[in-house]
């Protein structure tokens, strides 16, 4: 059962029936021994690398399954800083400020409240996955129980991180002497704790900015909406709130507060891909000549934008273990994702919902046209969103594809098969394999509505039968 729990990019299962206090303790100790060995493999000999940070989201089985996670931990040899109550990108923030072998989230992000989980980073806050690292903490998990303990069991201290994270943060917030007015949703999750204390909350806000708070109480780890901003039916509440308030923008978090989506002052989702092509230039403002990491599914547009600031375009695969690799080796000043994580350099190339947020108001404070004005002449492609497919021969299919295509346009199987007939036919699209299921995950792009609906009519039948929600 240890082994259903491991997922491509973290740790996740319903509790208690996937995932339990035993399997806590059994991943803690995993955790451990990798997390020691990496940074004793790497040369590092500072007095923190026997250190892991370890937060916990304000899910109601999150306090059982960190304490048998440390007790794992420990075992291990590792030192615990418990860092408490926080968003995921604290503990990056945590891992890095401390030097630390790596950090662990107890969270199960945007899932419903039955689940729970741990997302897991080594030194630097680097992601661990299962291609580079969650395997072998499988391994050891796995053998947990007839492994020796450590000669020197751990220790547990407890820290509060709070003023140096606001400090961190707020270095990104730049108002100009503007008011804003924005809807905050927390989703019931950790923004409802990160936002009070980092930009503050009625009578203690940063100068100029009026935040109206929106699904904040966090305590019974319950959902008013699923807190995936991903899904538009999650945003109904916001877009109507921004509109009767007549906010400057809204935005709304997942879970654990790492992906962050912006909704304009119409009450319109603004695609993430667009907001990275938004903000990138107030980085390359800073950084001229730079690269901007962006997910291979994103807006043409988005490149275009990057050129457009003076900035190198950079496609990634998706994921956050590959953006961070990305940014890491192009020496990026900025990245997004369509997923709604977006990457900093001066964030150790992490990712941060508080930072995006920080830089959304930063550039609307910074702009004397509203947000739906700011995103329209970037919106000017038409986007299909991701479609499914059930298909149990995906790679058959994605093979097809690429010889059927491969004289109409270019291909690049960068992450699964891209097809670009845009400067012939107006259109392009990238089909994937879903990492946990037999899908195909279609995203295209053309220059106009009949283009598009013309080419998903030849693409869609190639790719099984589509899956609707």
């Amino acid at each position: 059962m240890l082994g259903r729990a491991f997922k491509a990019y973290d740790i996740r299962g319903v509790y208690p029936d996937l995932l339990d206090e035993k399997m806590a303790w059994q991943i803690g100790f995993g955790v451990g021994r990798y997390l020691l060995e990496d940074a004793a493999s790497a040369g590092e000999t500072t007095p923190m690398m026997h250190n892991v940070v370890v937060g916990e989201d304000m899910r109601t089985s999150s306090p059982a399954l960190k304490a048998k996670l440390i007790e794992g931990l420990n075992t291990s040899g590792a030192h615990v800083i418990d860092i408490g109550l926080v968003d995921t990108p604290m503990v990056y923030f945590a891992v890095n400020y401390l030097d630390c072998a790596g950090g662990v989230m107890v969270t199960a992000s945007h899932n419903p409240p039955q689940y729970n989980g741990f997302k897991v980073c080594k030194r630097r806050a680097l992601p661990v996955g299962e291609e580079t690292g969650l395997a072998e903490v499988r391994k050891y998990a796995a053998m947990a129980e007839k492994s020796p303990p450590a000669e020197t069991r751990g220790r547990v201290e407890k820290r509060d991180l709070w003023d140096a994270y606001v400090a961190h943060v707020r270095g990104f917030l730049d108002l100009g002497g503007k008011g804003v007015r924005v809807v905050v949703d927390a989703s019931n999750g950790m923004a409802g704790t990160m936002v009070p204390r980092v930009f503050g909350r009625k009578g203690s806000a940063v100068e100029g900015l009026e935040i109206i708070e929106l699904n904040f109480t966090n305590s019974k780890g319950e959902f008013v909406h699923e807190p995936n901003p991903l899904v538009a039916q999650n945003l109904a509440q916001l877009r109507e709130r921004v509109v009767a308030e007549k906010a400057d923008l809204g935005i709304c978090f997942d879970g654990d507060a790492d992906r962050c989506v912006v909704v304009d002052e119409k009450g319109g989702i603004v695609g993430c891909d667009h907001l990275t092509a938004l903000l990138c230039r107030r980085f390359l403002a800073e950084r001229p000549g730079s690269a901007v990491v962006y997910d291979l599914r994103s807006s043409k547009a988005v490149a275009e934008e990057i050129e457009k600031g003076g900035g190198r375009p950079v496609r990634s695969r998706v994921g956050h273990v590959f953006m961070k690799q990305a940014m890491r080796e192009e020496g990026a000043c900025f990245g997004g994702e369509l997923s709604g994580h977006f990457y900093f350099a001066e964030n150790f190339n992490a990712d941060s919902g508080a930072i995006a947020m920080a830089t959304v108001l930063s550039v609307a404070a910074g702009s004397s046209r509203k947000m739906s004005t700011l995103i329209r002449p970037i919106a000017r492609y038409v986007q299909s969103g991701e479609i499914n497919f059930e298909n149990e021969e995906a790679d058959e299919a994605l093979y097809l594809l690429q010889e059927e295509y491969r004289d109409r346009g270019e291909i690049d199987l960068l992450d699964g098969v891209t097809i670009d007939c845009f400067s012939r036919e107006g259109w392009w699209c990238n089909v994937r394999k879903s990492n946990t299921e037999p899908l195909l995950r279609l995203n295209a792009e053309a220059r106009d509505r009949r283009t598009l609906d013309r080419a998903l009519a030849e693409i869609a039948p190639k790719l099984g039968d589509r899956v609707e929600h």
